[in-house]
Parts: C-alpha cells; sequence; structure tokens
C-alpha cells in the first residue's frame, strides 16, 4: 500500500477566458495534515473542489488517484462515499434548524418505519459533539451558537459520515484566537487517530504550528511542497514562495504626521436590539486628520456594534452620546446622513453586507455614491464606467474588465472593490472593520498600501482588527475595548501585545488623562 493517500496528477481547471489551474500535482500521504498556501486567486479553492467533485469529472483535465484507485467524482456525494469531505469558508448549516438536524440533514437516521428517529439521531449527534469537544444541547438551533462552535458541528458533520480525508477551507479566518486553537487542537486529535486533513490557511503562524507538509500554488501552478517535519521552514520561506519575493517587511512604512482632530466620539452608549443590556457602554474616542487609531477587543467586546452604530445607527438602540466633525456636533441618525457627514464603514462580512455579489464591479463601486454620477435622475453610464476603471487601475484589482461578476473575484480583490466603493464616497473618515480578514500577505501589503495612501491625502481611518501584529503594525494609537467600554489607550511606539491583551481583559474603564475622557464619576454617573 502507497503512502499517499491522495494524488492529484497534471490538474488543469478552465473558466471562461481565464485558466484557473495549469497543470498542478499535489500528493498527500496518509495521516498528514498537509496545507495548501497561495495568493487569493493562486486557484487553491479550485483545486479542492475538483477534488470534492464541486466541478465534477469532464468538467477539468488530470487524473485523481484516491486511496490507489482512479476516481472520478460527478459530484460531492460521490466523493462523500469514497471518504473525502470539504468544509468551506462559508459554512453550510441552517440556522433555523437544531445541530442535530443541521448534522443528518439529508443522510437522516430513520428506524424500521421509515420515519426519523429522533432518539437515536440525538444519541449520535451527543457522541459527535463529545469528539469535536463541543459541550452544547443537540437540539440548541445553530443560529445561537457561534462560528467557532458552527465550525465545529462542521467537522462533526463530515466525522458522521466516516470521512477519511478531510478538507478545510480557511476553517479559522472568522474565529478568536481561542476557538483557533481549540480547532487546531482538535486536527491533532484526529491526525492522531489516523485522519488525514487538507487545511487551506491564510494564517501562516497556525500553518507552522501544526502542518506536516505545505504545498504552495502560484498563478494556477505548483510551485513546490515543502517538508515541514524534514526542512527549516519558517514564515518568510512560505511567504517567498507564494508571492515569489521576499517581503522585507509585512508593514510598508509610513511617516506619521497627524493633523487636527476630524472625528470624536463622547460617551457613546448603545443597547443590545433585544436584550436589555449595553454592547457599548461610555465610549470615547477621537481621530485626527492624516491619522490610523486601531481598535482592539476580544470576541464579543463591541467593536463591530460600536462601529456599525456610529455608522448611521446601524446597530442596537441608541442610549446616548454625540458625535463631533471637526469639533462640530452632527447628527448620523442613517446610513444616508452617516455618508453625508463623510463618515464611511467598510464591514467585516463583505460577502454578506459589504458587496452585491451577483453584479458587476462598476456598480458595486458606485453603490454608496450614485449622486456624485446623476444628472435629472439618470445615472451617467460612462462616466460610471470611466470611474470603476480607475478605481480597477489605481487599486489593481484583478479582473478581466469592470463588468465582470464580483462574486467571481478572489477575496483580497474583492477587499479593494469595498474599499474603492467607500473611497470614491469621498468620506472625512474611513472605518475599517477586519480589513484583511481571510486575505493572503501579498494582498494584505495592497491593503495597507492603500490604508497609507488615504492618511497621506489627509483621511481620519479607525481599523478595527482581531490581529494585534496588525493592530501595531499599522496604527499610530490603539483603543482597547472590553465589555462595551473603552479600557485604554495606547500610542503604537509604548504598545505591545501584552500590554494590550491586558487592557483588552480589563472590566473597569481606568481614568486617564484626555481632553475628552470623562472621569470615572461621570461612567459611574452615566450608569445609574
Amino acid at each position: 500500500m502507497t503512502d499517499n493517500i491522495l494524488e492529484m496528477r497534471s490538474i488543469t481547471k478552465t473558466f471562461p477566458g481565464v485558466k484557473a489551474l495549469s497543470g498542478v500535482s499535489l500528493s498527500v500521504r496518509r495521516g498528514e495534515v498537509h496545507a495548501i498556501c497561495g495568493e487569493n486567486g493562486a486557484g487553491k479553492s479550485t483545486l479542492m473542489k475538483v477534488l470534492s467533485g464541486v466541478y465534477p469529472y469532464g468538467t477539468y483535465e488530470g487524473d485523481i488517484v484516491f486511496d490507489g484507485q482512479v476516481s472520478r467524482f460527478g459530484g460531492i456525494s460521490d466523493s462523500e462515499r469514497a471518504g473525502i469531505a470539504i468544509i468551506h469558508q462559508e459554512l453550510a448549516l441552517v440556522p433555523y434548524l437544531s445541530i442535530t438536524e443541521n448534522l443528518f440533514l439529508g443522510n437522516e437516521v430513520r428506524g424500521r418505519s421509515g420515519l426519523i428517529n429522533w432518539h437515536r439521531a440525538n444519541g449520535e449527534a451527543s457522541r459527535l459533539l463529545q469528539r469535536v469537544g463541543l459541550d452544547e444541547n443537540p437540539m440548541t438551533p445553530i443560529g445561537q451558537l457561534g462560528v467557532g462552535k458552527q465550525q465545529l458541528v462542521e467537522i462533526a458533520k463530515a466525522l458522521s459520515k466516516d470521512v477519511r480525508l478531510l478538507i478545510l477551507d480557511e476553517p479559522t479566518a472568522a474565529l478568536n484566537d481561542n476557538d483557533s486553537e481549540h480547532l487546531l487542537g482538535l486536527l491533532r486529535q484526529l491526525r492522531a487517530e489516523g485522519m488525514t486533513s487538507i487545511m487551506i490557511s491564510h494564517k501562516l503562524n497556525e500553518i507552522e504550528a501544526i502542518s506536516d507538509a505545505v504545498t504552495i500554488i502560484r498563478d494556477g501552478q505548483t510551485i513546490e511542497t515543502l517538508d515541514m517535519r524534514a526542512d527549516a521552514v519558517t514564515e518568510d520561506r512560505i511567504i517567498r514562495g507564494m508571492v515569489g519575493r521576499d517581503l522585507d517587511s509585512r508593514f510598508p512604512e509610513r511617516e506619521s504626521n497627524p493633523g487636527e482632530e476630524v472625528f470624536r466620539i463622547e460617551d457613546w452608549t448603545v443597547g443590545h436590539p433585544t436584550q436589555d443590556r449595553r454592547v457599548v457602554d461610555g465610549a470615547n474616542l477621537s481621530v485626527r486628520a492624516g491619522e490610523v487609531i486601531g481598535i482592539a477587543g476580544l470576541m464579543g467586546a463591541g467593536r463591530t456594534e460600536l462601529a456599525m452604530s456610529v455608522f448611521g445607527r446601524s446597530y442596537g438602540r441608541y442610549l446616548g452620546g454625540q458625535l463631533y466633525m471637526h469639533g462640530k456636533p452632527i447628527e448620523a441618525r442613517s446610513v444616508r446622513q452617516a455618508i453625508k457627514h463623510g463618515i464611511a464603514y467598510a464591514t467585516e462580512d463583505r460577502k454578506k453586507y459589504g458587496l452585491n455579489l451577483i453584479d458587476d464591479i462598476k456598480r458595486n463601486i458606485s453603490a454608496a455614491a450614485l449622486g456624485k454620477l446623476a444628472t435629472g435622475g439618470f445615472v451617467n453610464a460612462h462616466e460610471e464606467i470611466r470611474v470603476a476603471e480607475d478605481s480597477k487601475r489605481s487599486m489593481n484589482i484583478k479582473a478581466p474588465t469592470v463588468m465582470a461578476l464580483t462574486g467571481k473575484l478572489s477575496g483580497g480583490n474583492q477587499q479593494k472593490v469595498v474599499l474603492s466603493k467607500w473611497i470614491y464616497s469621498d468620506p472625512e473618515v474611513l472605518i475599517l472593520d477586519e480589513p484583511t480578514r481571510g486575505i493572503d500577505v501579498g494582498a494584505k501589503y495592497e491593503i495597507y498600501t492603500i490604508i497609507n495612501r488615504l492618511v497621506a491625502a489627509g483621511k481620519a481611518v479607525i481599523v478595527i482588527s482581531s490581529e494585534l501584529p496588525e493592530l501595531l503594525g499599522i496604527c499610530d494609537r490603539v483603543y482597547t475595548l472590553s465589555a462595551g467600554r473603552i479600557t485604554g489607550e495606547l500610542p503604537v511606539a509604548e504598545a505591545t501585545q501584552e500590554r494590550l491583551m491586558s487592557l483588552m481583559t480589563k472590566d473597569k474603564t481606568p481614568a486617564r488623562a484626555g481632553a475628552h475622557t470623562p472621569s470615572t464619576d461621570d461612567h459611574q454617573e452615566h450608569s445609574a
């Protein structure tokens, strides 16, 4: 029996006008965690869709040899019967159904009568949840679970099908550090049990920590496979293979020359939309022209809730506070008003809230500022194309034309379209929520360069990120948030990951000097 459980030989996959894969080969040994790395658009997900039958036999060239047999999968059900399961980056769970119902959807546990045996199904679901380390009632609706727990349910679903090769596409992209570590621990456990896994990830520190081998794909071609156990493989070595060159620094250099204050939030308080509790409690922060400030906080700290509530009160119940633009109070009771006052917000979920994936690049870029293109109620189509072409060129959006569907772009290029949309609206302050989530190091560098261009032009930028090294690499100051309260503010020159984490886990707002920070008594009076 060969040591390889999988061999993909000379796989070529072509879409209209684009060769996504060109003679890609991949060998995976039994019982290993095999990582696949590459820039966005390199062909990683396409290769896995070929393997799992999403792109069936006959739509690609080359051979798949699984467990010593040439396989010609006509669909996902064929690959699952062979023992291959894929978990996509966008989880395929139904939020209104229970954990049990999701685990066995399409593969129901039936009794002799043909009806579903719920007693057996819930018992089997409990066993699967225990195996992945998830302590939840199997009758709990999926929508009540966090993303990390949903990811574990997806793995449990795969394990229910007697899987021998588990494929995970960006499994930790949307997870916090604790959930990510739990998931990696589960992969180690499965490896010890003899399971083979393929993991696509942009988080190189995780790949370095868990993988036995790494295959690098660039521009639809196999570049090399590195043995993590035999070779001295570092993150910089993987990056060199991915981008074809050394990245001397992960963050482009920038001179910090902040000007006058542009935007200020005072005593901002927001209630949960359905529960009697505060998700943002007396928050105060400011940002100046030509400055990047960061907001750091653990999952559930209220970072996104703060940003969305400021952006036209698009989250929660407004309970108090004031916004200022250039020192003057403003009202932003709607998204339209927020945009009019020069506030822009690029959401953390670009696919769901940031873009219309079934529309073209041109329409997505113009969506937030159609008034600039309209005369007499009609959009100037020629000017709309010109604006989109200018953005495509200046932002280095990799697409055939601006008429290409946004949903067909890689994650990094989709993020550039989101930024193009808000830059065209000409904001005074741009709030970026997880701007580099799920994109590769090369695309991250380009996003950081775009941020530098914005602040060089005098814009004020607020960045929310779960990656502390990112905040330390691109920001001038970092605010920390815990349980809806600002717990500290540090200039980057004085900040470390340890100091930020200490502030992120505080449960009280410290008194500190600052023109716009209420005293502790003020907070207590407000809370009362």
